[in-house]
């Protein structure tokens, strides 16, 4: 449905993105992740045209950007960061002037109806927009970016500035409509990602760093994991037992319970290796009940954040090496 081929975009020396490439499939719910300046805001203003790639090519639906850009944004219904809203119009007032100037011809009261009701603003339909709360503003902009049934959303920190009950509901209206869409949502709220995505896309310095489903993010780090484990047994025996098994790096009890004679234990894996079924059936083999197995600091957040500074380091040390002055001879 979109796809990214060798994509750059130079400012001069800077590149906003270096040879970018990735493709999301038709009814995908994909996270567009970085930091501040990192390339996001450049890839969707090139993908919605309102930017020029240097070189590289962008296909929607098959569909080159660049050859037909008008075909392209049939196909797409985008909400910047800020809605360009027109405050002094009602709701309905604003949703008639988007279906006449997308040149929509579906049935213009059936549609924006649906519309209307999908992103719950019905009751709101006749109030000018410059009276409507944020939240009731950003459902304005998103039902805008569904006039036309376009097939891909894209969306652009949609949940700023809103209080925790617009989150909720925005998240879930987003799940709905990946649907009967495919939804590129770029954002810094690493939750919502988690909360709303199926896959994620990371980019920092203009570079591609990881894609991967939200569920193997770990994968892209080719660290060591460490699993906190909740074992009864005694404790001797456990430890000895999980030292000697393949994959395992480090074990160690670090809190126990003798009430319930269980014992928690820090288990660093090799990297590459997923302990996980090692560990549980080593506690089958040995009866010992195996009450809790979790990872540690494997949260979003937290694979974001050594990601980005992994990224970072090569980074950096790419330049030096290109800075580094010849020795002389």
């Amino acid at each position: 449905m979109i796809e990214f081929q060798n994509v750059v975009k130079r400012y001069g020396t800077h590149f906003a993105l270096d040879d970018v490439s990735f493709k999301i499939e038709a009814g995908e719910i994909v996270g567009l992740l970085g930091p501040n300046g990192a390339g996001k805001s450049t890839a969707m203003n090139i993908l919605t045209g309102y930017l020029a790639a240097t070189s590289g090519r962008i296909l929607v639906d098959g569909i080159d950007a660049v050859g037909s850009p008008i075909d392209v944004r049939r196909k797409i219904g985008y909400l910047p960061e800020q809605p360009p809203l027109y405050p002094e119009m009602t709701v309905d007032e604003y949703l008639s002037f988007v279906y006449s100037l997308k040149g929509c011809t579906l049935n213009k009261k059936k549609h924006l109806e649906e519309i209307m009701r999908l992103t719950q603003i019905t009751d709101v339909r006749s109030r000018l927009i410059s009276h409507l709360s944020k939240g009731y503003r950003q459902r304005v902009g998103i039902a805008e970016a569904l006039v036309g049934d376009p097939p891909i959303l894209i969306f652009d920190e949609p949940t700023v500035g809103l209080d925790p009950k617009q989150i909720i509901e925005i998240r879930s209206l987003l799940r709905a409509l990946s649907k009967k869409h495919t939804v590129l949502l770029s954002t810094h709220i690493l939750s919502e990602v988690q909360a709303v995505c199926r896959r994620v896309i990371v980019i920092n310095r203009g570079k591609i760093v990881a894609n991967e489903r939200t569920e193997d993010m770990t994968r892209t780090l080719d660290e060591e994991r460490c699993f906190r484990a909740e074992i009864v047994g005694p404790s001797k025996e456990v430890l000895s037992f999980l030292r000697n098994k393949s994959g395992v790096k480090r074990v160690e009890m670090v809190s126990s319970s003798q009430e319930s004679e269980t014992n928690v234990y820090e288990i660093d894996a090799e990297k590459g290796v997923d302990v996980r079924k090692t560990i549980f059936f080593a506690c089958a083999d040995n009866r010992w009940p195996l009450v809790g197995l979790a990872p540690i600091g494997e949260d979003l957040e937290s694979i974001f954040v050594r990601l980005i500074n992994k990224s970072d380091k090569s980074a950096t040390k790419a330049d030096t090496r290109k800075n580094k002055s010849p020795k002389a001879e």
